[in-house]
């Protein structure tokens, strides 16, 4: 950041004000937006090192224990469902048009029940549970960990949810849309909602971790 000050002092004033307005307005605290951050860091979909150590540190220096960032971590591996959220209900389709039936699984899913009863089951899950049940049973015995384990305050959770799924690396607006939904019943206000939303924006800076280093170290070198 010393060198993007020099190279473009005029211009990264602005920019700083803008990504740094979450930590500053005081809607969400420090903890919960470093959180946020450990988590669009570290998501399947990013898999960003330095990000994911710096806001690490940050959300440890803010309060958070081990056991927290260990869930959002968590979380972020989780993220990759929707790769079956996508794709089932395709192949579903594909293959009734191909006029092959998938075979019937019969299971028993204690997982998938727990989820249905404590409210968290998704009707997007339904694709991949017909066609492997068992399956479906092993990671939602995973993820009911996330909803049970009262580590986070279940508005947090949602929070970090829309996070995830909003994130510029992702995008996935079914999600989005249930979690943000999910949000507003647990009694996220609309601005809390969007303070994640700029968290995601503020996001964007990393291109400049990654980048002006490499700029710099390149014209050393073409220039030497």
């Amino acid at each position: 950041m010393d060198i993007l000050q020099e190279w473009d002092s005029a211009g990264v004033g602005s920019y700083f004000k803008m990504t740094a307005n979450p930590w500053k307005n005081g809607i969400l605290d420090v903890k919960t937006i470093e959180l946020i951050c450990v988590g669009l860091n570290a998501a399947c979909t990013n898999l960003q090192a330095d990000g994911t150590r710096r806001h690490i540190r940050a959300a440890l220096e803010a309060g958070a224990t081990r056991n927290e960032i260990l869930m959002v971590l968590k979380m972020a591996s989780l993220l990759a469902i929707h790769s079956c959220s996508l794709g089932a209900p395709v192949l579903l389709e594909e293959a009734k048009a191909a006029g092959i039936e998938p075979t019937v699984k019969q299971a028993t899913t204690p997982a998938c029940d727990r989820m249905k009863a404590i409210g968290q089951w998704n009707t997007a899950w339904e694709p991949f549970y017909e066609l492997d049940p068992v399956w479906t049973d092993q990671f939602m015995a995973t993820a009911m960990d996330i909803y049970a384990s009262n580590l986070f305050p279940p508005k947090v959770i949602e929070l970090l949810s829309i996070a995830f799924d909003a994130s510029i690396t992702h995008l996935y607006a079914p999600g989005t849309r249930r979690h943000i939904r999910a949000a507003l019943k647990l009694g996220a206000t609309i601005e809390e909602i969007m303070e994640v939303l700029k968290v995601c924006v503020a996001f964007g800076i990393e291109s400049c971790y990654l980048g002006i280093p490499i700029l710099d170290e390149e014209l050393a070198a073409f220039n030497s």
